[in-house]
């Protein structure tokens, strides 16, 4: 069993929180069923609930009716992963605006948490 936990910025807010807080109740609840999958298996969850983005990064892949959301995360020692941020996918790839924002919650986690 792995600890997931949600990326928090400096100011105390956590983008992914806000992220779910966002989805419509049927969406939110498949991402957040997503992620009890996710805590369940780790580093053994493979497409098409997991996919490798570089990095050391990963994105959630949640499909509810024809919307798809993704979620990015990546892990950290003792079995823990911490989500960054999330959006609704709406093109084939990841907004390399998102990818970039997950690259940095990554960088400023290690860095405040000693895990680089």
């Amino acid at each position: 069993m792995f600890d997931v936990e949600f990326y928090q910025l400096p100011n105390g807010e956590t983008p992914v929180a806000d992220f779910l807080d966002g989805l419509d109740k049927k969406m939110r609840a498949k991402a957040l069923h997503s992620i009890a999958i996710l805590e369940e298996f780790g580093n053994a969850l493979r497409e098409p609930h997991s996919k490798p983005m570089g990095d050391g990064l990963f994105e959630l892949r949640i499909k509810f009716a024809s919307d798809i959301s993704r979620i990015f995360y990546f892990f950290v020692v003792d079995n823990k992963i911490i989500l960054t941020n999330g959006f609704v996918k709406k093109t084939m790839r990841a907004p390399k605006a998102q990818l970039n924002l997950a690259r940095k919650y990554k960088a400023d986690y290690e860095r405040r948490h000693n895990h680089a």
